[in-house]
């Protein structure tokens, strides 16, 4: 395998952290290892990842507040490991932005082939996506942040201020869910005070101005019980 993504794997486990060392390489995969959350985000600031293993359960810094610290400025995927394996953990771990949850003990080549499946969908999404620093294209759905104008299968969107934060927000964090009070601090840039309908009045006027059918968005999902997330496709 010709494979030239770097992968950070942080862990404070030495026999998991060889473990994974010793399948990714042999995937031809560039590895960095970190034992704590702080270490991990040291690394991150000094290089370039493409994807994440990132364990729950470390000293210093855990795996759930290191997720959300990276989350504020990057997307590429996360794993998570955890030895707990109830859903409402895996409910929290990807709620705050994971990508995917695997349960110790596990095996290295069902880990293996779940890096593999991340990378192909980010690689894949951003391709289409991406097509400036000004532009995020999800669909038939452009927003330029430059010039702060919403197009929808090519015809302008009038959107207010706060519809387009909220509209950009979603977008940039896309496929990770976000909850009312996230969003709500995120945009109104204020502590969250009840305000669970403030946001749901304006993501429904949002949807009113860039769905087909908001009854049936494809667009803005919602995730009952947590919030909202933009899909990748």
């Amino acid at each position: 395998m010709s494979a030239k993504e770097t992968i950070l794997i942080v862990d404070d486990e030495k026999e998991i952290l060889k473990l994974m060392e010793i399948y990714l390489k042999n995937e031809g995969y560039e590895l960095l290892k970190a034992s704590d959350g702080l270490e991990a985000l040291e690394l991150l600031g000094n290089n370039e990842v493409d994807l994440i293993i990132l364990d729950v359960m470390m000293p210093r810094l855990d795996g759930i507040e290191a997720c959300m610290r990276i989350r504020e400025e990057r997307d590429m995927p996360i794993i998570m490991l955890s030895a707990k394996s109830q859903d409402i953990d895996k409910i929290a771990g990807l709620s705050i932005g994971a990508d995917d949850y695997v349960t110790k003990p596990f095996n290295p080549l069902e880990l293996m082939a779940r890096v593999k499946s991340q990378l192909r969908r980010y690689n894949r999404f951003n391709k289409r996506t991406d097509v400036s620093k000004d532009e995020i294209v999800i669909e038939d759905l452009v927003i330029n942040v430059a010039t702060h104008t919403v197009t929808v299968e090519q015809k302008e969107v009038k959107l207010t201020p706060r519809e387009f934060a909220i509209l950009h927000l979603l977008a940039v964090n896309k496929d990770i869910v976000l909850s009312m009070d996230k969003i709500y601090e995120e945009v109104w840039k204020e502590p969250y005070m009840e305000s669970k309908n403030t946001v749901m009045v304006h993501i429904r006027k949002l949807r009113e101005k860039i769905e087909r059918d908001p009854r049936s968005p494809r667009y803005i999902k919602t995730v009952w019980g947590i919030g909202y997330k933009m899909e990748s496709s």
